[in-house]
C-alpha cells in the first residue's frame, strides 16, 4: 500500500511541475491520464487540472465542471474562476470571501489560502494576501509571498521566505523559480545565475512562456537586448497574445530604437486583449492623467 501511494505521489509530480513552470496544456493532458485509488490524490489532481484551465482563461470549463457538492479545495478554485470570469460580479465574490476570512479558516486547505490570496492580489490588497498566505506552510504559499515581497521591493522579507523554502526543499521547482526571481530582483552578478536557472528548466522540461520571459528579463537587465529579442520572438511564436511577452516587447522595442509604431502595435494588442491586466490599467490611468494635464495647459482660443 505504501509503495502504491509513493507511486501516486510521483505520478502527480509531472502535473504539479507542468503547472508551476507554466506548461498548462501539458498539466491538463497529464492530469486527464491519471487515475487514483485515493480520493485525496484525485482532488489534488483536479485542483491542478482546473487551475491550469483558469490559467488558459477557460473559466467556463471550471464553472461547469465543479458542482456545489464538490470538495472544499475545488470550491476554492471555482471561487477564483468566478472572480476572474465576470468583472460585474467581482465585488460580490470579494464580499463573500471577506465573510469567509472573518470566520475560522481551515488553514490545512492550502488551495483556499492560495485562491483567496490570488483574489486579494488582483484587488491590489497585498496586506490581506500576505496575511492569508502566512497561515499556510506549503512551498507554494511561500513562493507567492516572495512574489508579493518583490513587488513591494521588500527584498529583505523575500530573502527570509526564500531561506525557509531552501530549508524545506532546495531542489523543488518552486524553490528554484523563487531563487531565480530573487536573483533577478537583486540584479548585478545575480542576473546570470537567474538566467541559468530559467534556461536549465527550459532545457530539462520545456521552454514555456514563463521561462522564456524570465530569460528575456535577465538579458534585458544585463543590456543584452539583441539576445532578449530572439528569446521573446520565440515566446511570441508560441502565443502571440501573451501579456508578459507583449510588455517585454514594448520595453525591448524602445531600447532598440525601433520605430514608435512597433511598440504602439504591441501596446494596442495588449489593450485589446488584456484590459484588466495591472500594466494596462496603470498605463491607461497615466494616459488619462496626461491628457487631463495637457488640457489644462492647452492654449485658449
Amino acid at each position: 500500500m505504501a509503495a502504491a501511494q509513493q507511486g501516486e505521489a510521483d505520478q502527480l509530480f509531472d502535473v504539479r511541475n507542468s503547472f508551476y513552470i507554466g506548461s498548462y496544456q501539458q498539466c491538463i493532458n497529464e492530469a486527464q491520464k491519471l487515475k487514483f485509488s485515493s480520493p485525496e490524490k484525485e482532488i489534488e489532481r483536479d485542483v491542478f487540472l482546473y487551475r491550469a484551465y483558469i490559467a488558459q482563461r477557460k473559466y467556463g470549463v471550471v464553472l461547469d465542471d465543479i458542482k456545489p457538492g464538490a470538495a472544499p479545495e475545488l470550491q476554492a478554485v471555482k471561487m477564483f474562476a468566478e472572480y476572474l470570469s465576470s468583472e460585474d460580479h467581482r465585488d460580490n465574490t470579494v464580499s463573500e470571501l471577506d465573510k469567509k476570512m472573518a470566520k475560522n479558516v481551515d488553514v490545512s486547505n492550502t488551495t483556499f489560502l492560495l485562491m483567496a490570496s490570488s483574489i486579494f492580489l488582483h484587488e491590489q490588497n497585498t496586506d490581506a494576501a500576505l496575511r492569508t498566505l502566512h497561515q499556510g506552510e506549503s512551498l507554494e504559499c511561500m513562493a507567492m509571498s516572495i512574489q508579493i515581497y518583490l513587488k513591494l521591493d521588500r527584498l529583505d522579507l523575500a530573502r527570509k521566505e526564500l531561506k525557509k523554502m531552501h530549508e524545506s526543499d532546495e531542489d523543488a521547482t518552486l524553490t528554484q523559480l523563487s531563487t531565480a526571481w530573487m536573483n533577478l530582483a537583486m540584479g548585478g552578478d545575480k542576473l546570470q545565475d537567474a538566467f541559468y536557472i530559467f534556461q536549465e528548466m527550459a532545457d530539462k522540461y520545456t521552454a514555456t512562456l514563463l521561462l522564456l520571459n524570465g530569460q528575456a528579463a535577465c538579458q534585458m537587465a544585463q543590456g543584452k537586448w539583441d539576445d532578449a529579442e530572439g528569446v521573446l520572438q520565440e515566446a511570441l511564436d508560441k502565443d502571440s497574445n501573451h501579456p508578459e511577452t507583449l510588455i517585454n516587447l514594448i520595453v525591448l522595442s524602445q531600447h532598440l530604437g525601433k520605430a514608435p509604431e512597433v511598440s504602439n502595435r504591441y501596446l494596442s494588442q495588449l489593450k485589446d486583449g488584456h484590459r484588466g491586466h495591472p500594466f494596462v490599467k496603470e498605463y491607461m490611468t497615466k494616459e488619462n492623467e496626461f491628457d487631463r494635464l495637457a488640457m489644462q495647459y492647452a492654449p485658449s482660443a
